[in-house]
């Protein structure tokens, strides 16, 4: 118990009270010595008034009127004249002198814990006014042994009453904490092991009941952590799914491209000038379909595999893509140019920087087709001592403010109708793995441009 929220704060509440009870203690047990000192000074006053009204007194009266005022004698100052008026033995030596008219509250306060720290009784001489105008000053001597009981016992009972206090008031506190505060934290932390245990299921999703502002402010919060959870591993099951039915599409498709090969084996040895100007390319889109359905079916067991970097003239690799696309684009008003320097030379794996130049290339044409203007994609490159980088820009419509935010995510960033987005997520993914970057640096009603960054890394190594 002791260990839990509400435990704590039960002891936490019994000690802070009792300390508040301390802190009223002191002035309390001061402020109770000065009033029965007090007392005492006024019942000896009545004493001498009854003595300086009936003039001479018996000793057995004087002593009878001592006992009842509990002090030893009384000196009375009326008209500046100290006038001893009652009197009996002193048992003891005076060990001090307490003056009660305008003491300062710290002075009773010390005198109050000195009295309480002395068990040992003292006779003390204390000085006050008489009441009512009944003189100038009244003085009298008193054993402490009946004060410090009475302290003592005033001490005890505001301890009892402290005690009592602060049991019920951390009990009302613990109850509060009990209904306020923990047992939605438990329903937070239940909820949270409830979804733990089936996190796609969307009705376990909590709901923010709570009243209180910071709980109610964390269940949201959680909210929306588990219902982006959900979806997430909702989507990362579709995709699961999805891989495994293109895995299989890909292993019949890799068979059928790969008789296809065989066919075009045979077209290379046509005479025919037409047919052997397209017979390489045609064996090559082929070759890279067998290749694109080899690293599909190893993506779904793992990662896209890591490059192999090899030594390419990036222009006639770019010539190649735009020779592919300039069909693709025949009886459209569109002009394809290459801006590649013909002695620039970069490190990548071949067959995957073609699909991203196809990726980035095929998106342009077919954003300028929809358009139905004419249009202009024009691929550049440069260099510096650390990286190559290579730019695709177009004079299309400009990708929509939707697809720009989702660029790069899966099935987010489509652009035309039935796209999935996954073109430009896997062409960012493969340039990661080069070590370079893919970033959009533009794109609005005057065209879009594409940058592709290349580390040199250690390239005079490679042969």
């Amino acid at each position: 118990m002791f260990r839990s929220l509400s435990g704590r704060f039960l002891i936490l509440t019994a000690i802070f009270v009792m300390l508040a009870e301390v802190l009223i203690f002191v002035p309390s047990i001061a402020r109770f010595r000065e009033q029965f000192l007090l007392d005492r000074l006024e019942r000896a006053q009545i004493a001498s008034l009854v003595l300086l009204a009936e003039g001479d007194v018996t000793p057995d009266l004087q002593d009878e009127l001592l006992r009842n005022a509990e002090v030893f004698n009384v000196v009375l100052a009326r008209d500046e004249a100290r006038q001893l008026v009652l009197s009996s033995p002193v048992p003891a030596p005076v060990t001090g002198t307490f003056d009660l008219r305008n003491a300062p509250a710290l002075t009773l306060i010390r005198d109050a814990m000195h009295r309480l720290r002395t068990p040992e009784p003292e006779v003390i001489r204390v000085i006050g006014e008489p009441v009512r105008m009944g003189g100038l000053l009244i003085e009298v001597t008193l054993e402490t042994g009946r004060l410090r009981a009475a302290m003592v016992d005033y001490g005890l009972r505001i301890l009892w009453l402290s005690l009592v206090i602060s049991v019920f008031t951390a009990t009302l506190l613990f109850v509060v904490v009990q209904c306020f505060l923990v047992r939605p934290i438990r329903r937070v932390v239940g909820n949270m092991r409830d979804y733990a245990a089936n996190p796609e299921d969307a009705r376990l999703v909590i709901k923010p009941r709570s009243t209180i502002t910071e709980l109610r402010e964390a269940e949201e919060s959680l909210q929306n952590l588990q219902t982006q959870l959900t979806a997430a591993l909702k989507q990362k099951e579709h995709l699961a799914q999805l891989g495994g039915a293109v895995a299989k599409v890909s292993h019949d498709l890799r068979n059928i491209l790969t008789s296809a090969q065989l066919f075009t084996d045979r077209i290379e040895m046509s005479e025919d000038p037409s047919v052997k100007r397209m017979a390489p390319k045609l064996v090559n889109s082929l070759t890279r379909a067998v290749h694109l359905c080899e690293a599909t079916l190893a993506y779904g067991k793992a990662e896209e595999p890591a490059p192999t970097l090899a030594r390419h003239r990036l222009r006639d690799l770019v010539a190649d893509v735009l020779d592919s696309e300039r069909m693709a684009a025949a009886g459209h008003d569109l002009r394809l140019a290459n801006a590649v320097p013909d002695e620039l030379i970069l490190l990548a794996d071949g067959e995957q920087l073609h699909r991203v130049m196809s990726n980035l290339i095929r998106n342009a044409r077919q954003a300028i087709a929809r358009n139905g203007a004419p249009g202009e994609i024009t691929v550049s490159a440069a260099e510096d001592a650390r990286e190559w980088i290579i730019r695709v820009r177009d004079t299309g419509p400009g990708l929509p403010p939707k697809a720009r935010e989702h660029l790069f995510k899966p099935f987010q960033g489509g652009v035309s109708k039935g796209g999935t987005g996954l073109g430009l997520t896997i062409a960012a993914e493969l340039m990661r793995g080069h070590g370079g970057t893919l970033t959009l640096e533009k794109s609005d009603e005057t065209g879009t441009s594409f940058c592709i960054t290349l580390p040199k890394g250690n390239f005079a190594a490679v042969s």
